[in-house]
């Protein structure tokens, strides 16, 4: 470690003692997220049409997360998957002045298999803020609960990190809880798969109430009416368990499947152009209007429970016990909906089919990596 990111803060005791990481990581992180921002935005405005709804209310929210001391809690932005270009793509459509500011630009999931299948690679990713995601249908480590989503739940937060629900202080949230936490304790990496090792991005207070998107289909979804997938409960871990609730903005995107559609012939590995691409930044939701019942009764479910954990840590009732999976399907069914009133708003119709929202709908869909779905006729790419 640096000697600059291990200054402590003596003026603010809650503060975390780690800030900021190195100044070559910063270095490097500013730069890979700049230059791959540059390239999406000279290939969308040079080689296709471009059309962007909502975009200037979106710069103005980022604009006043602009100064991290002042943020008073994370983002969430979530939209459909039709390509696996569609991050870092999607994000040539912000000017390129938030590019270069990776305290104020997205943290994204990404896939184990593709992003971090080496070191070189997973270097460019990691410093590109993407944090390694296990597949289930690609690795042991996959699944709801890997260590990543409470890096992700702690980015969204802010250190220290309390317990969900204190026992001390009769189940209410109290930032001078004496709490047994790895990272606010000095723990400053985290592992996937027990062998591997990074510095966890939460450690940094740079990172508090950062911003982190998310595509809850969770595979490359291509349909002919743009309908969704089944939201994946990620999101719903991230909505459910941050502190405090996440502001959430719903997105919609359509175009780059035509620039990497799964159809698409030799060279399979260029992207096709010109296309028109569009992408529509919904409003930003009212989270309390909308979610504020289910983490009413989250909350009350880790009381009951009793468990006294670190943040986006839990037992297992809170993992498997019914009213817990039930809440996620609610928060994923919700987040869904919101995408789809922004879908609306780019002249698609009202048209989704019953059923689509619940995963035991697409249970029947064979376990490859491409296919042609039996449930919708959709073009699907679970490898990307």
């Amino acid at each position: 470690m640096a000697s600059d990111e291990l200054d402590m803060s003596k003026s603010n005791p809650n503060r975390l003692s780690l800030q900021q990481p190195s100044l070559p990581w910063r270095m490097s992180s500013s730069l890979a997220m700049g230059l791959t921002a540059a390239l999406s935005r000279g290939f969308l405005y040079g080689l296709n049409s471009v059309e962007v709804v909502g975009l200037d209310r979106f710069l103005e929210l980022l604009d006043k997360r602009k100064d991290v001391e002042n943020r008073q809690r994370g983002l969430i932005t979530v939209s459909n998957h039709i390509s696996v270009l569609d991050d870092p793509v999607i994000w040539g459509v912000l000017p390129l002045r938030y590019a270069f500011n990776p305290s104020n630009h997205r943290w994204g999931l990404g896939a184990h298999d593709i992003c971090f299948k080496n070191k070189l690679i997973g270097s460019y990713f990691y410093a590109g803020q993407v944090l390694p995601t296990h597949r289930s249908q690609h690795s042991p480590h996959g699944g709801l609960f890997q260590p990543t989503i409470p890096q992700a739940i702690r980015l969204l937060s802010s250190p220290p990190f309390p317990t969900p629900l204190s026992e001390a202080s009769g189940g209410r949230h109290d930032d001078n809880d004496d709490v047994s936490d790895p990272f606010s304790a000095g723990e400053l990496t985290f592992t996937t798969t027990g062998t591997d090792r990074y510095v966890a991005p939460s450690t940094y207070a740079r990172n508090r109430h950062s911003w982190v998107h998310v595509f809850p289909e969770a595979c490359v979804h291509q349909h002919p009416r743009m309908l969704l997938r089944y939201f994946k409960w990620g999101v719903s871990r991230l909505i459910l368990e941050s502190e405090p609730m996440p502001d959430v903005v719903p997105m919609f995107v359509d175009g780059t499947q035509r620039i990497m559609s799964e159809d698409r012939t030799f060279p399979r590995f260029l992207p096709r152009f010109p296309v028109k691409f569009r992408v529509a930044f919904g409003e930003l939701l009212d989270a309390e209007k909308t979610f504020g019942d289910l983490r009413a009764r989250w909350r009350d479910l880790v009381r009951r429970d009793g468990g006294r954990l670190a943040m986006g840590e839990l037992t297992d009732e809170l993992k498997y016990g019914k009213e817990a999976v039930d809440l996620r399907i609610e928060v994923a069914r919700r987040v869904r909906e919101e995408v789809l009133k922004v879908r609306r708003t780019l002249g698609y119709p009202d048209d989704d089919e019953p059923g689509f929202e619940l995963a035991e709908t697409w249970a029947r869909e064979p376990s490859k990596d491409r296919f042609k779905s039996n449930v919708d006729d959709s073009l699907v790419n679970k490898r990307e």
